[in-house]
């Protein structure tokens, strides 16, 4: 079963309605025995870092998220506020975060750059691929996927980076440390490069 968690942030019928259109049915819930019997979860989010982690609070959603992460191994993947919240804390709250992977999510900051950059950054942007993720296998040519941020992830393991973006500078846009995955894009709004990406992540994990 492929659950999509609802933890009260996010866009989670975009994501199923994608998932869907590639071949495969999903729940969204946040119904305890069926995160359980989850065989794949994703975890998407538009919204602020503390809100999110007080609603999986507020759920009990979180020891029941480790065991299924952390000891089960169920392949995990999070999508924007999602990959923030798997991170260690963030600049734009004071709790803490999952701490499933060694990194801070860290405010955009334009003051230093040559020229105004608009925050949060929206619109779509090409991604690099480091090092040979299950995640990206095939895909196509210089892809790109569509941001909408204004906070970036930043690994403290570059060997957990497999995918780097540009705005204002370089940053981490997508992260894996075995079954955790993290994009800070939106799969689900990025057309056939984000169907290549989600059906990676059902196929390959």
């Amino acid at each position: 079963m492929i659950v999509i968690v609802d933890y009260g942030l996010g866009n989670l019928g975009s994501v199923k309605n994608m998932l869907k259109h590639i071949g495969f049915d999903s729940v969204i819930t946040s119904d305890q025995q069926l995160i359980q019997s989850a065989t794949k979860l994703i975890l998407p989010g538009v919204g602020a870092f503390d809100q999110g982690m007080k609603n999986l609070e507020e759920r009990g959603l979180i020891p029941l998220l480790n065991k299924k992460v952390l000891e089960e191994k169920t392949p995990i993947l999070g999508i924007c506020l999602g990959m923030q919240l798997f991170t260690n804390k963030s600049e734009e709250g004071t709790l803490k975060g999952l701490s499933w992977v060694d990194a801070e999510t860290i405010k955009f900051d334009s003051t230093k750059a040559e020229k105004k950059f608009p925050i949060p950054h929206m619109g779509w942007v090409y991604v690099s691929e480091k090092g040979n993720s299950p995640l990206l296998k095939d895909m196509y040519e210089d892809p790109k996927f569509y941001f909408v941020h204004s906070y970036y992830v930043k690994c403290n393991d570059p060997d957990e980076v497999i995918l780097t973006s540009d705005y204002i500078h370089e940053f981490d846009s997508g992260f894996q440390k075995g079954n955790i995955l993290g994009v800070q894009f939106h799969p689900e709004k990025s057309h056939k490069y984000g169907m290549k990406l989600l059906t990676n992540f059902m196929t390959n994990f």
